[in-house]
């Protein structure tokens, strides 16, 4: 019942050509169900349709009464069926879905629990040096024989000291970690090996030009011909 209840409850853009069936057969509807179908064929700004108001015409055109009206006008009783109205339509266009949030890559997760790892880390040390270091000022203060108020006061003075810079220093690396997060948002993709970079490229075309000058300059110099002194004994 309670689906049944909710898919009455649902609405169907109202197409053209839903409009065009519903206003051929509105004359011939009971005259409740003909008075409900006229606020929604004789007003066009309307968009949608109950689904509930679909399903009584389909209902009625599978009636007895109305196959005959819909045979005396030479209608086809199956243009009028839930599957033939609904065709080409949107069920509840009005209702937004949520905005979708794709879930995390291992690799992120992993580096969330690795900082959460570390800001856990971090906190525990830090109480472990303001206790510590209250504990050492009382113990120091001890041995030097303060009074039990002197040596709370300067115990208490201490740790509030060693906390506020225990403090101060998370605010830094958190800071510093929102930085680095917004950085690491921006993936950067690596060169493939089998592809040359374009310095590689403007490098290897270099040497090809200087390989080809060289060729150049040894191959394109004619020879230089020496002419042959005459021995003057010869004569």
């Amino acid at each position: 019942m309670t689906s049944i209840s909710t898919a009455l409850e649902l609405n169907v853009s109202l197409e053209q050509h839903l409009l065009q069936r519903l206003r051929s057969v509105q004359a011939l509807l009971p005259a409740k169900l003909a008075t409900e179908t006229a606020t929604y064929v004789v007003e066009e700004s309307k968009p949608n349709i109950p689904h509930r108001l679909l399903r009584e015409i389909s209902q009625w055109s599978r009636s007895e009464a109305g196959a005959k009206a819909l045979r005396s006008k030479s209608m086809d009783q199956g243009d009028f069926h839930m599957i033939s109205l609904l065709a080409g339509t949107t069920t509840s266009p009005e209702s937004k879905l949520g905005v979708y949030v794709p879930p995390k890559d291992p690799e992120e997760v992993a580096f969330d629990r690795a900082k959460e790892r570390k800001a856990i880390t971090a906190l525990v040390n830090g109480l472990f040096s303001v206790f510590g270091a209250g504990f050492a000022a009382w113990w120091g203060a001890d041995k030097t024989g303060w009074k039990d108020e002197w040596k709370v006061l300067f115990a208490l003075l201490v740790g509030f000291v060693v906390a506020s810079s225990e403090a101060l220093l998370y605010v830094i690396w958190s800071s510093r970690n929102a930085k680095s997060d917004k950085l690491k948002g921006r993936r950067l993709v690596p060169p493939s090996r089998d592809k040359k970079l374009d310095g590689d490229v403007d490098g290897g075309m270099a040497q090809e030009e200087e390989t080809n000058v060289i060729l150049t300059s040894s191959t394109d110099v004619p020879p230089v011909q020496l002419r042959q002194r005459k021995d003057p004994t010869a004569q």
